[in-house]
């Protein structure tokens, strides 16, 4: 969710650098308003789907991949767009997460948090870890299991 509000000022900040430098036309202004309009709606949208079912999810669970947007590692609480890239499954709750995916290797990677080793999002065992839906990638199960019993025991 942080992350969505960081986009958010963001574009907010963008769009009043290009106003300010008059390269803004018109039609190009209304169009990032618009832009900007639909962030909101898609914030807000997440934000009371979140609400709504993370008392089904708490941290430490395992989250269904469908209700996970791979670009933000967040566990957003409903069915998000899929992404079908090299023949594997990814998610992502906005059209700029489902642009970025197929272009953009970085998004689709993470660290297990217990060996570190690079996995692959679509074939990860994905854990929610935070109160506010952050979620973690690991290789298995096992991994998991491991790393929690650790964290317990530290």
């Amino acid at each position: 969710m942080k992350k969505q509000g960081i986009k958010m000022i963001a574009i907010s900040t963008l769009s009043l650098l290009a106003i300010a430098c008059g390269e803004k036309t018109k039609e190009t202004q209304q169009q990032a308003e618009v832009a900007l309009e639909q962030v909101k709606q898609d914030m807000n949208h997440n934000m009371a789907a979140t609400t709504n079912t993370t008392e089904k999810y708490k941290k430490g669970d395992v989250v269904p991949k469908e209700l996970v947007c791979m670009v933000n590692d967040a566990f957003m609480g409903k069915e998000q767009l899929k992404v079908e890239h090299e023949g594997k499954v990814y998610y992502g709750c906005c059209a700029m997460c489902q642009s970025r995916i197929p272009e953009d290797e970085t998004v689709r990677q993470a660290k297990d948090p217990l060996t570190l080793e690079t996995v692959d999002k679509a074939e990860a065992y994905i854990v929610m870890i935070g109160d506010n839906g952050e979620v973690a990638y690991f290789k298995n199960e096992a991994n998991y299991q491991q790393f929690a019993a650790e964290a317990q025991v530290n």
